[in-house]
């Protein structure tokens, strides 16, 4: 199965200044001559993947992309400055599109990589261009050309961060529903969620990540049960996941639903059961207040639970801000230690 977060974005790339018409005009030379300019190009637009980056979020705040215009020229013969290329950071694996041919211009598959998308106008000519044996005076010019345009489309293939996990009715869809831009549906009965659903979980310019609420996992999903095989190898994918427990089940307790979990993933696989987890206590608005602080402190005595731990009400959105805002730091944590990384 495919996720792809997509986006159309405008680019404009910057016009080429003009050719500046201009006559030396110095006392004791009356036949000066002409000295205007050429103009400068104009700036191009260019995409760069950037591994700081993981989803298109931001694209959708800001649509249109304008590179510098040049200069136009001056007398004594002054050459315009040129207008100054735009660089535009995208996530590493996306794909460019012509939103107008749907031709695929470029793949930028490597950090750094640059992919050049809107050229920047040429330059026109000032008049000491046309000036020739039998022109002394030209007045001719030229203007410089537009920088080219072009709306693009922008596709990426997600790979979650964080993955979502927990029994049937945990309240993962609401979790996701209540964070990012996913709509998955939401019922009050098991087995809501048939198919993984992502979101992209946006907190501000160039802080966001994508988020993948996994179907529910059943006693015997690591066998097969149910689609435990296909849901499970969902979250092979992703670098961090959060057990969601409801508080108060209707059926059996949330120590045993927690244990009925990791027992799965670790048959599964001992490296996904030894993944980084957190535990999310969710649905605590059922709860007195008096009796949240009570809940955590019994699921972690009986779990020997070491991990973070976060109570939230997912219908509420009561913690599920700080809870994002948790990962975020975390997941950049790990984004800055495996940039330092030295090389093998």
């Amino acid at each position: 199965m495919k996720f792809v977060d997509e986006a159309t974005i405008k680019v404009q790339a910057g016009d080429g200044g003009s050719g500046c018409v201009s006559f030396r005009r110095e006392k004791y030379v009356p036949k000066g001559g002409p000295d205007g300019g050429d103009g400068g190009d104009g700036g191009s637009v260019w995409l760069v993947a950037d591994e700081g980056i993981n989803t298109l979020a931001d694209f959708r705040v800001t649509r249109t992309f304008k590179a510098q215009r040049g200069e136009d020229g001056r007398g004594k013969n002054m050459t315009g400055r040129s207008g100054e290329d735009l660089e535009v950071p995208v996530p590493i694996g996306t794909l460019i599109y012509d939103a107008d041919t749907g031709e695929l211009i470029g793949d930028l598959v490597d950090h750094g990589q640059r992919l050049l998308v809107a050229h920047g106008g040429w330059h026109g000519l000032g008049n000491t261009r046309y000036k020739s044996s039998v022109n002394q005076a030209p007045r001719q010019f030229t203007t410089g050309t537009p920088g080219e345009r072009r709306s693009l489309e922008l596709e990426l293939k997600l790979l979650a961060d964080v993955g979502l996990l927990g029994l049937p009715n945990a309240g993962k869809s609401t979790l996701i529903r209540a964070l990012s831009n996913a709509r998955p549906r939401v019922a009050d009965y098991p087995f809501t969620t048939l198919h993984p659903n992502l979101g992209v979980v946006s907190l501000g310019p160039l802080r966001s990540f994508v988020m993948a609420d996994i179907p529910g996992l059943i006693e015997g999903a690591a066998e097969g049960a149910g689609l435990g095989i296909q849901f499970l190898k969902h979250l092979q994918r992703t670098g961090l996941l959060l057990h969601v427990v409801d508080v108060l089940p209707l059926e059996g307790d949330p120590v045993s639903d927690v244990k009925t979990v990791v027992n799965e993933l670790s048959k599964f696989s001992e490296a996904l059961g030894d993944r980084e987890r957190w535990l999310v206590l969710n649905k605590m608005d059922t709860l007195a207040e008096e009796e949240r602080a009570e809940m955590q402190s019994l699921m972690v005595d009986e779990l020997g639970w070491e991990g973070p731990v976060y109570r939230i009400s997912a219908e509420t959105g009561e913690g599920t801000q700080a809870l994002a805002q948790a990962i975020m730091s975390r997941l950049e944590e790990k984004r800055e230690a495996a940039t330092e990384q030295p090389d093998a």
